[in-house]
């Protein structure tokens, strides 16, 4: 008996899906900081048994859209309530239990088994989690509640175990060697992105996207080239910093990153360039791998 199926991971923003997901997959799949936001596409991570394939999936936060990139993160939340076979619905013990009521009521309606998991159990007293735990029954009884810590690995044996049982029967979606669904070339835009997310602050991290140029993988080296697109001309003014500085460290600390992911060494050309409002442009969004709003 083979067991298959998307297990699709979905929530507010900052409640630490990402640090699951990776968690679960057991690879650093999803870039993490502690921004929100920082995930804005629907990335696959997959892990392979025997007799089962999960595929785990990480989403955006749920949010009330601004502008076009946002409603395009928006279509990748509500595209794995659609085809999941299992929903991880992820809170935290800080998280409003009322945020969000359109997507609390999907959870109420769905037919599709919905673990709800109350992550950052570390961070508040067990008695506290227990009521927390006695809430979420009351507004979501169909759900099975676990609480867990990502960050510490607490309770994920208990939740692989129940995924497991939760599993429909079928073969797998992908070869068994898969990691995930997406290239080289995304996961080293999601370095660069993620440096930038770690060392700039307000609104830098996100006016920006990153398109990889060129990516060369020659016999003893891959050589990237990569542009950081900003919104106006005094973001790319911080970006870059005095004398290069900041970028320079950008780009250092992404490329020895890629050499550990990519197994290589990384020659990393980074260009900065300025693309008023890409966020509201189905064109550039596109071009950057958003699906349409």
């Amino acid at each position: 008996m083979h067991k298959s199926g998307f297990v699709n991971i979905i929530g507010n923003p900052n409640v630490g899906k990402s640090t699951l997901m990776n968690a679960l997959v057991g690879e650093r799949i999803s870039i993490i900081t502690s921004k929100a936001q920082t995930t804005r596409q629907r990335i696959m991570g997959i892990v392979n048994g025997d007799d089962f394939q999960i595929v785990y999936s990480d989403t955006p936060g749920i949010l009330k859209p601004n502008y076009k990139m946002q409603e395009s993160m928006l279509k990748f939340v509500d595209a794995a309530f659609l085809d999941a076979d299992i929903i991880l619905y992820v809170t935290d013990v800080i998280d409003k239990i009322d945020k969000n009521q359109a997507y609390l009521t999907k959870l109420q309606n769905t037919e599709v088994p919905v673990l709800l998991l109350i992550n950052k159990i570390d961070l508040m007293p067990n008695d506290q989690v227990i009521e927390l735990v006695n809430e979420w029954h009351e507004l979501l009884p169909s759900a099975e509640i676990l609480p867990v810590s990502a960050l510490q690995k607490t309770n994920l044996t208990f939740l692989f175990d129940k995924i497991l049982a939760t599993l429909p029967e079928g073969p797998g979606y992908y070869p068994k060697d898969t990691l995930t669904d997406k290239s080289e070339r995304f996961f080293v835009s999601e370095i660069i992105r993620e440096k930038i997310f770690l060392h700039y602050q307000k609104e830098i991290p996100y006016s920006v996207e990153v398109g990889i140029e060129s990516f060369k993988d020659e016999k003893n080296i891959v050589r990237i080239a990569a542009v950081i697109y900003v919104m106006r001309d005094s973001q790319k003014g911080i970006l870059i910093g005095h004398k290069g500085e900041s970028l320079k460290k950008v780009g250092t600390e992404a490329r020895i990153d890629m050499e550990g992911f990519l197994g290589k060494k990384v020659f990393l050309e980074l260009f900065v360039k300025v693309s008023k409002d890409w966020r509201d442009s189905s064109f550039k969004l596109k071009d950057f791998g958003y699906q349409n709003p």
